[in-house]
């Protein structure tokens, strides 16, 4: 917001500060019937407190309350020290439990402050004739590829030169929306997936994105976004739960109340406490201190977070880590709970909640909404809330409705008016229905015709845009109309009501705050900082028994290149490792953004604490290098000279951490911040004057050298250490009379004065203060980059579009052939494994299979009892999970898995399903009669999990076609197959996504709803007798679910046996079930059997148990069922439900079925399979690659940024090294020839081995889940995730080579040509296929990064360069052997220099012989070279299919 808008703005909002709360109603202050302090019960030593309170100033009095002790009296405190305990007990005081006392509690607060007269601000927000546009590419345009990006670049390049049109479709999000959000009012917002909820929301708040087209306006009390700060006066609460994991939930809520500081309300409490003491007005001394603790600004804890930890039910887990995938912390739903009150901390009273309730159950989302609407009611703040799936009782807490549909406004109003004006129109909710499920579904094509109500009058679809107009013209659109047409009234605006301020607290608040979270972070992840230290100190060990000072002479300048070679692989060392500052920037970078955007903190007060606070860290890390090294190298022994070094690498390091920090900022991505990252490394370290000596940098690169930090550093260190006393003699038969420091020193190309070493120093403190300055500006300018969503389809078919039959299936259509069947039926009508092929009225599926059942009798499941428990006391060793749970699932019979969270529902269906890695289990399992085979029963049947777990670069029919490819029997051809995938597609609904790349969730690619049904589809094709969803609705909105489950009704009618573990299904979804098995906390059954029409039977047989309370009408069975049968309730009655279950007819019913399916049918036969995969490990081969070319294909942030990045490198060191290769007078110019080699192979090495970590570890996951399913063995999975890397590496290597070896000059032999491609290409495989290897024995690509780094270090130090062989002590000369850089190195200069018999100028010997004495090189020994090359990729592919094979991270 410009400056001079905001200061106009504040000039005409802001009265002086008390000032606007002083002028309203004073006149009646005295009118109103008070409670006089001279009431007679009052207690005398209380009275005479509080009237020496009275007396205090304002300042004073608003600091000091009266708290009651906890033995009777009454105390006068200083409200700013309360402590943890003081407020804990005042909290139980005022609300003992959230649910009952919330509302008397703000009622208190609310009276005291109306009782004088004082008017609470409220805020109206109109939003009138809104319009949201964007562009977007179209079908396979859309779809990332290595084409695609080409394509991306060169035309972003000619749409700027207005050379070409811009390809691009137009897209409308919202479309001339209008409407009033009332204060004191709770609207809801609802609408189908991708209807607009979210950019409208953003729209309301003042949070889109500048990039969209939006025109029409919003105002907040008739003030438009320029005149105020919309991003403080209004909170938006997003959709995705971004927190930083290392934090307790009461740290983060903490640590936003301190950011968005108190508001007003400092002033409104003067002004009160003011009008209280001329009205001579004792307020009630709890209500006193609670508004005196929550106004005062600065406090690192405020009681309003104790007070909204409480109301939002987090105290449980109040002192719990968040967690992230790292770190284990508190479940999804608690998660949520803490974004919500992250913002209802701050003193905002106009929210907009975006979908606050995914994973949380209909309970809690009820309880937090009750208390949302107190809060609005009593305080008039506005309020809009979008949910997915309200259950019925959170549907009518709210007041108001807006429905959202294609981004326009179908209805807005009051709730009791939108079933007329639906009605009007022609439709009907029917009676077992939510409403806010009918509302979602009567605006789409496919569900819309199920509620026309006009029997008589043909049904003909009501469009969206009909729907909208017909608003308009009903009598509330009308009356909308009329009101949007007359202004706000902005005299009416309370000073007080927009906030005009642009952050909450004052400036050293804020850097306080900011630098207590560092701190804190810092303190969480010490393991980081303890194991640098470490890693850093190995290194120094190995470092220096390599260059041990006994084998360190100081006669020649050969040796004098020695301890340059130490000097600066100290100096790399020190550099490198500010490199994992890339990944701690990027890890906080979405949470930073977040908070940055909702006006916490500028983002210099975010960057300066993280610099000054590591500081001292620094300090530490160089010291354990320095002091360790120094003498055992044998550096000069001056004291004075080790402090200059240590002095030097400190600020060294300062200047590496600020540089990768500023890479992190602009990088904003791992794969492209680590690329950014290993190029500047690259540069720096080409252009440091070690590597390429700096008379031979051309003068197109001499820049480069001179803004180098590394070049600086080098120079301070070697100046430091070859002016000393040790190194002034004349070496014996010189030329010269220098001494021999300065002649090592000229030898490379270093300055030999002593002054270097104070510029070196003042040069690195300047980078440090640089690059400490761009960090923050990046921050403050850059913005996260976008989402792509799901792929817009480029043509319109779809399956909105095809009115083929059963197109709207009612879910509680139950009438169907599949009824409940009775026990003497049970077999002949549905478990004999007869080939069923489907005569399915509505659906024909293609492939037949085999029916079976599958029982299981008294399964025990436990774990070891872990040791949190142990050292808690408990003295069992195991801990039970299952209690004898028993029961049979049928062919064509949906079961329903249900229980509370914790009873052991995921861990049934995993026993069952044979997904379990630990634990011990009891018990019968059987499949049709024959005991269950894990191998043969994995090829019968499904499971599909909770979290969709993916490959995220193909589309959603080749994850398909791949699953059909893997899973179906060998006989079955391509045709039969790709047409039984069209089935599957046709079945789930997923036509129009048939070219939608699938994504990671979350992040890019298919929505929640689309992804559970791929999940479904992936599981289908593979032609399952026996299917297991976990919560197959989890996070779905009410129409996403109906689809997803009428899919399952679908399958379930083909014959198949379905079980379902579902959390909190709504009616419709509940009644869509045929049986019922339901678990208690502890793993016990209370209820297995059929619901029957409208869950008649389980209603019977709970209302049957004595004490239990009838359901009442309209209520949902399943939330009752979950709410009679709590442990309070069993506390209450005094019984226990799964005794009662043990001891009733039902349950020997079951065991009379278990008992008869446990008989094998006459004629059958036990399962059988000739091999343990459906196809042979050839064709598994085959399939693996094919998938994984598709997904590196797409792959782009990996694939072509790699290879864009070769050309970079290639460019800069073809230019860099111009022409080397082709001199050969002197040795300094063989050094740098073996340079560019030297850095050739580390730098490519690792840019190569950096980036594919994540990607196989992405990949690593999926194929977990793929092999639990038995689609390959893990050797076919390792050996085409080793082979797709070929084809990209060799395009890598010829694309490098094509372009460095001419400008390098080396010599153009073909034979010398091929060994140079040769060597190349197997270092490129050597350190991927390294970098794939560590993936596989390490847990995550954080872990395998760390250590490969560790890796990187010892083979640049053990290469030969830094260190010639013949020069290595003989104690670590087998490493150099197994050093893959070191055979790299040796077969480059080998095959270009070592047969050259050219004479050197300083050398008295030729080429050949100089590369033999000095670094051991042969020419004859190529081929024993090129032989182990080609070990080493095959020796780290072997090692990476063995752990694939044998190391499971993932624990079930």
């Amino acid at each position: 917001m410009e400056g001079g808008d905001v200061y106009r703005a504040s000039r005409s909002l802001r009265a002086s500060s008390s000032g606007m709360w002083r002028n309203r109603g004073m006149d009646d202050v005295f009118s109103r019937s008070l409670s006089r302090r001279g009431d007679e019960d009052d207690d005398d030593e209380e009275a005479l407190k509080w009237a020496a309170l009275e007396r205090l100033p304002t300042f004073d009095r608003l600091r000091k309350g009266i708290l009651t002790a906890s033995r009777g009296g009454a105390d006068e405190i200083d409200v700013p020290n309360l402590g943890f305990q003081e407020k804990k007990k005042l909290l139980e005081r005022l609300v003992r439990e959230a649910e009952e006392d919330n509302e008397s509690f703000l009622l208190k607060l609310k009276n005291r402050i109306e009782r004088v007269g004082i008017d609470l601000p409220r805020i109206e927000v109109r939003y009138e004739h809104l319009n949201v546009e964007t562009e977007v590419h179209v079908g396979s345009r859309a779809l990332p590829s290595f084409i695609n990006f080409v394509f991306d670049i060169a035309d972003g390049i000619l749409n700027l030169l207005h050379i070409l049109p811009s390809g691009k479709k137009h897209l409308t999000i919202l479309q001339d929306v209008s409407g009033i959000i009332k204060p004191g009012r709770m609207t809801l917002l609802l609408g189908p997936p991708s209807s607009g909820k979210t950019t409208l929301l953003l729209a309301l708040a003042g949070k889109l994105d500048p990039k969209l087209k939006t025109t029409g306006k919003v105002t907040y009390n008739g003030h438009s976004f320029n005149e105020f700060v919309p991003q403080r006066t209004a909170a938006y609460i997003s959709q995705h739960d971004l927190h930083i994991g290392e934090m307790t939930v009461r740290e983060t809520l903490a640590f936003s109340a301190r950011c968005q500081g108190v508001g007003t309300r400092y002033d409104m409490l003067a002004e009160l406490s003011r009008r209280e003491k001329a009205a001579n007005i004792k307020p009630d001394p709890d209500i006193d201190i609670y508004m005196k603790a929550a106004a005062i600004p600065g406090q690192e804890a405020s009681v309003v977070t104790d007070y909204v930890l409480k109301i939002l039910g987090l105290e449980g887990c109040a002192d719990t880590m968040v967690g992230d995938e790292m770190i284990r912390g508190i479940s999804g739903g608690q998660r949520k709970r803490v974004t919500t009150g992250e913002m209802l901390v701050g003193p905002a009273t106009v929210f907009f909640m975006d979908e606050i309730s995914t994973g949380l159950d209909s309970s809690t989302t009820y309880q937090i909404v009750k208390s949302l609407k107190q809060f609005n009611h009593i305080f008039n703040g506005t309020t809009v809330i979008s949910l997915l799936q309200p259950a019925p009782e959170t549907y009518d807490m709210f007041d108001d409705i807006i429905l959202l549909s294609d981004g326009q406004i179908v209805y807005q109003g009051p709730r009791d008016l939108v079933l007329d004006f639906f009605e009007s129109m022609g439709f009907k909710c029917p009676e077992r229905k939510g409403v806010a499920d009918f509302l979602q579904e009567v605006t789409s094509r496919k569900d819309q015709q199920q509620y026309w109500a006009r029997k008589d009058e043909p049904y003909t679809l009501v469009t969206v845009r009909e729907f909208a107009e017909a608003f308009h013209s009903f009598h509330l659109g009308r009356k909308l109309g009329d009101e949007l047409s007359t202004p706000f009234d902005r005299s009416k605006n309370h000073p007080a009501a927009l906030t005009t301020k642009k952050y909450g607290v004052g400036v050293k608040d804020l850097l306080r705050a900011c630098a207590s979270r560092e701190y804190l972070l810092m303190y969480r992840n010490s393991f980081v900082y303890i194991f640098k230290i470490s890693q850093l100190i190995l290194i120094a060990c190995i470092t220096m028994t390599v260059f041990f000072r006994t084998k360190m002479p100081r006669d020649t300048t050969t040796d004098g290149g020695i301890y340059i070679g130490a000097l600066f692989f100290t100096l790399v060392m020190i550099m490198f490792n500010g490199m994992v500052e890339i990944t701690m920037t990027i890890v906080k970078l979405p949470v930073f953004y977040k908070q940055r955007d909702l006006l916490f903190y500028p983002a210099w007060a975010y960057a300066l604490p993280i610099w000054i606070i590591k500081i001292p860290i620094t300090f530490m890390e160089v010291a354990a290098w320095v002091f360790i090294s120094y003498y055992v190298i044998g550096f000069d022994p001056y004291v004075g000279r080790l402090f200059r070094q240590y002095l030097l690498l400190v600020l060294v390091q300062q200047m590496s951490s600020a540089l990768f920090r500023t890479i992190g900022a602009v990088g904003r991505n791992m794969i492209v911040a680590n690329t950014f990252g290993t190029f500047s490394l690259l540069v720096l370290f080409a252009s440091s004057g070690v590597v390429l000596s700096r008379e031979d940098i051309k003068k197109w690169w001499i820049w480069a050298y001179w803004v180098s930090p590394l070049m600086y550093g080098q120079n301070a260190l070697a100046t430091n250490e070859f002016l000393s006393s040790n190194w002034d003699k004349v070496p014996f038969n010189s030329s010269s009379n220098e001494t021999l420091g300065v002649q090592s020193l000229k030898s490379r190309g270093i300055f030999p004065d002593a002054y270097w070493y104070w510029i070196g120093v003042g040069a690195e403190f300047g980078y440090t203060l640089l690059f400490n300055l761009t960090f923050p500006l990046a921050l403050t300018f850059l913005d996260p980059f976008g989402r792509s969503q799901t792929v817009k389809s480029g043509d319109d078919q779809s399956n909105e579009n095809d009115n083929r039959e059963g197109g709207s299936i009612q879910l509680s259509s139950r009438g169907s052939s599949h009824q409940q069947v009775p026990v003497s039926l049970a077999r002949s009508s549905s478990t004999s494994p007869q080939m069923a092929t489907v005569t399915n009225r509505r659906r024909g599926m293609v492939l037949p299979f085999e029916q079976h059942s599958i029982t299981f009798d008294e399964i025990v499941y436990s774990v070891d009892m872990p040791q949190e428990m142990k050292s808690q006391g408990v003295v069992e060793d195991k801990l039970v999970l299952l209690k004898g749970v028993s029961g049979a699932f049928r062919p064509g019979v949906l079961t329903a898995l249900m229980g509370v969270s914790g009873a052991g529902k995921t861990t049934l269906m995993d026993v069952l399903a044979g997904r379990k890695t630990g634990g011990y289990i009891e018990g019968n399992i059987m499949i049709s009669g024959y005991p269950k085979k894990q191998d043969t029963f994995a090829r019968i049947s499904g499971y599909c999990e909770q979290n969709d777990i993916h490959s995220p670069h193909v589309t959603v029919y080749e994850s398909l076609v791949y699953s059909a490819w893997l899973r179906l029997p060998a006989d079955i051809d391509d045709e039969t197959r790709k047409m039984f995938v069209g089935e599957v597609m046709e079945l789930v609904e997923l036509n129009p996504l048939r070219q939608a790349l699938v994504g990671l969730p979350g992040v890019n690619g298919l929505s929640t709803e689309q992804r559970k049904r791929l999940t479904i589809a992936v599981e289908l094709v593979a032609n399952p007798s026996i299917i297991f969803m976990d919560e197959p609705t989890s996070g779905l909105d009410a129409r996403a679910a109906a689809i997803v489950m009428r899919t399952v009704r679908n399958i379930v009618d083909t014959g198949r046996t379905i079980v379902c573990t579902i959390h909190q299904p709504s009616v419709d979804i509940f009644e869509a079930f045929d049986e019922l098995l339901l678990l208690k906390r502890g793993g016990q059954e209370i209820y297995a059997g059929p619901l029957g029409r409208y869950s008649c039977h389980l209603i019977k047989y709970f209302e049957g148990i004595q004490g239990v309370s009838k359901i009442k009408d309209g209520y949902n069975p399943a939330t009752w069922m979950l709410e009679v049968t709590t442990p309070a309730q069993e506390l209450a009655l005094g019984i226990d439900f799964a005794t009662l279950y043990k001891n009733s007819d039902l349950y020997r019913r079951n065991k009379a079925l278990i008992e008869e399916l446990s008989v094998p049918p006459p004629n059958s036969k036990d399962l059988y399979f000739p091999t343990k995969y459906s196809q042979s490990t050839f064709t598994q081969l085959v399939a693996c690659l094919w998938k994984q070319h598709w997904s590196y294909w797409r792959n782009t942030n990996y694939t072509a940024v790699r290879q864009v990045f070769t050309v970079f490198v290639a460019l800069m060191f073809g230019s860099m090294y111009w022409d080397v290769g082709s001199k050969t007078n002197r040795q300094i110019d063989l050094i740098n020839a073996m340079g560019s080699m030297y850095s050739t192979a580390i730098f490519l090495g690792v840019q190569n081995a950096s980036p594919v970590q994540p990607v196989v570890s992405v990949e690593r996951i999926v194929f977990y889940r793929e092999q639990a399913a038995g689609m390959y063995s893990a050797l076919p999975y390792a050996l085409a995730q080793v082979l797709i890397e070929v084809p990209y590496i060799l395009a890598q290597t010829i694309t490098y080579i094509f372009i460095v070896y001419p400008m390098i000059g080396f010599e153009w032999k073909a034979e010398k040509f091929f060994w140079f491609m040769f060597f190349m290409f197997f270092t490129m495989l050597c350190f991927t296929f390294f970098g794939i290897m560590a993936v596989g024995l390490t847990p995550n690509h954080h872990i395998a990064g760390i250590v490969s780094f560790a890796f990187y270090c010892l083979w640049s130090l053990f290469s030969g360069f830094l260190v010639p062989r013949p020069r290595i002590p003989v104690w670590w000369r087998w490493y150099y052997w197994a050093c893959p850089v070191a055979w790299t190195l040796y077969g480059l200069v080998a095959s270009q220099y070592g047969d050259v018999e050219d004479m050197l100028e300083d050398y008295g010997g030729s080429v050949k012989q100089y590369i033999k004495d000095y670094l051991g090189f042969r020419h004859d020994f190529l081929g024993a070279a090129a032989g182990v090359m080609v070990t080493f990729p095959i020796l780290f592919s072997c090692v990476f299919a063995v752990s694939i094979k044998v190391l499971n991270f993932q624990r079930r």
